[in-house]
């Protein structure tokens, strides 16, 4: 499969796209989105997995066996998560249904349980 490479604008299709431009709307839109907050994007792991199973915050921090406002740090990145953690994520993002069934099925005790073993494991000398 061959892959082609996407080469700089030649000077006339630049000229074009610059022609085309209303940088006076852009700078409009651009101070609207700043003022509605739109200009602070950040993406976590962990709250895509959330989004993408339907789960609250309070559901998905049940299912890890943490507190909610713990899971809230981990999606702001204010703390790290560890290997069980980001596995669960893992399987949340590739197969969200899963985790759902899971959640429906009244398993997430079981899933919280193998999760605080695999922390143990990992935490014995």
């Amino acid at each position: 499969m061959s892959m082609t490479k996407k080469l700089p604008l030649s000077d006339e299709e630049l000229e074009a796209f610059e022609a085309d431009r209303d940088v006076g709307a852009e700078l409009l839109q651009a101070g609207r989105e700043m003022q509605a907050g739109l200009d602070r994007v950040v993406y976590s792991p962990l709250i895509a997995a959330r989004e993408k199973t339907g789960l609250t915050r309070e559901q998905f921090a049940g299912l890890l066996g943490m507190h909610a406002s713990e899971l809230e740090k981990l999606e702001q990145n204010r703390n790290r998560l560890d290997g069980a953690v980001r596995t669960l994520v893992a399987v949340a993002l590739s197969h969200p249904d899963a985790l759902v069934k899971a959640v429906r099925a009244g398993s997430p005790r079981r899933l919280t349980s193998l999760l605080s073993s695999a922390r143990s494991w990992r935490q014995a000398p």
